[in-house]
């Protein structure tokens, strides 16, 4: 009897133990990752520190563009035929009642996509459709594949090289039909394949298609006359045209991003101003004017009713997008005049929690805004000329 109540003792010891919580500590970590302008290097901050963590080679002078999950980083280089992938070293498993964080050094993959011209990175779901504009191709890999060093590659031909876009929605492929007539032109709509490779459907008409964003569970591109909205019905893709508003002046996007939190698209309209886009509204579309011409935008994915506009006047403008307005400026640069090349080194802003971080490449410099109260902190010196930025990071548990 008495080794029995040893016994029991012991085992109600051990499920005391077992059932205790792990020790957990909270833990916020952001990464900026950013390109140079002119040399063919990806830099990693640690943006806690401000310090660098590991300066990565690629082939030539890269666009950065994060997944959904922030667990990866690709840089396209359309000039190299190539395109590489970063780890950020930063992930999330979701617990339910809390996410967990994993914090590891960023590394550059043993995993390229070679190919003519690569431009457009899509990420839906964890599927990432990335287009070869040289070859009028997509290729679309899974996000956990890419990690494992394993990317199957699903390829998707359009008729023609062209300049396109290409989203993966589950068994379904949306790629942009080219302008048969003016190859040289921007596509003129978008047509669905399944699986087999089958069209699915008429090719949607998108005159002038450019530019795509998503927000929660919709997806919108953009065209001459207006927004292709589309949204998944039973698992496939459906597409409805939302026309730009009559009170609009002339003119169109071409370049959309998605609001984190508020379901709504942020979007160019002309040279010196931003549209805010909410597609259930009945006024959908609402135009909001700008002191000088734009060079940049971004949502806030953290504070969902902000967005951010960077101005050729050096000044950084935090938009309302409840409002509908822009509710503060703030000076950050000299001038970076619109006129000149497209391509011209200019500042790009990135949000990395608690802080905005615009680059200045002609100065060498990451200015860095706190976002709570808008005000200017320290600027983060980076050698050439930082240029693209993208963020990673966030808060969880760690045990």
């Amino acid at each position: 009897m008495k080794h029995l109540l040893a016994t029991t003792s012991a085992l109600a010891v051990l499920l005391g133990l077992a059932a205790a919580p792990a020790f957990a500590e909270e833990q916020t970590a952001w990464r900026l990752f950013v390109s140079d302008h002119a040399a063919p290097v990806v830099h990693a901050l640690d943006m806690e520190t401000g310090k660098a963590i590991e300066t990565f080679n690629v082939k030539v002078p890269t666009s950065l563009y994060r997944s959904d999950s922030g667990r990866t980083v690709f840089a396209v280089q359309g000039k190299g035929d190539t395109i590489s992938v970063l780890s950020s070293g930063i992930s999330f498993g979701d617990h339910g009642d809390h996410g967990d964080i994993k914090v590891e050094a960023p590394k550059l993959l043993d995993v390229t996509f070679e190919g003519k011209k690569p431009s457009h990175f899509v990420d839906h779901g964890g599927d990432i459709a990335l287009f070869f504009d040289g070859e009028g191709v997509a290729r679309i890999v899974s996000e956990t594949n890419v990690l494992e060093g394993k990317p199957a590659v699903r390829e998707v031909a359009t008729s023609a090289p062209h300049h396109g876009v290409a989203v993966a929605i589950g068994d379904y492929a949306l790629t942009t039909e080219p302008n048969f007539e003016k190859p040289d032109e921007l596509p003129v709509g978008i047509r669905v394949t399944d699986r087999s490779g089958a069209t699915v459907g008429d090719v949607h008409a998108c005159p002038d298609l450019h530019g795509e964003a998503a927000s929660g569970n919709l997806l919108a591109i953009a065209c001459a006359k207006g927004l292709l909205v589309v949204k998944e019905s039973g698992g496939a893709p459906s597409m409805e045209m939302l026309p730009y508003g009559e009170r609009l002046p002339a003119g169109k996007s071409t370049t959309l991003v998605g609001g984190r939190g508020l379901q709504y698209f942020l979007g160019n309209y002309g040279p010196s101003a931003v549209v805010l886009i909410d597609p259930k509204s009945e006024d959908a579309f609402r135009l909001i004017e700008l002191p000088t011409r734009r060079v940049h935008f971004t949502v806030d994915p953290v504070r969902a009713k902000f967005a951010y506009v960077f101005t050729e006047d050096g000044q950084l403008h935090r938009i309302d997008v409840v409002a509908g307005k822009i509710d503060a400026s703030l000076k950050l640069t000299e001038p970076y005049s619109m006129d000149g090349h497209w391509s011209d080194p200019r500042p790009r802003i990135a949000v990395a929690g608690s802080r905005i971080v615009v680059s200045d490449p002609l100065k060498s410099v990451l200015h860095v805004v706190d976002a709570e109260s808008f005000k200017r902190g320290d600027d983060i010196a980076l050698e050439g000329k930082p240029f693209n930025l993208v963020a990673v990071g966030g808060s969880g548990e760690t045990h």
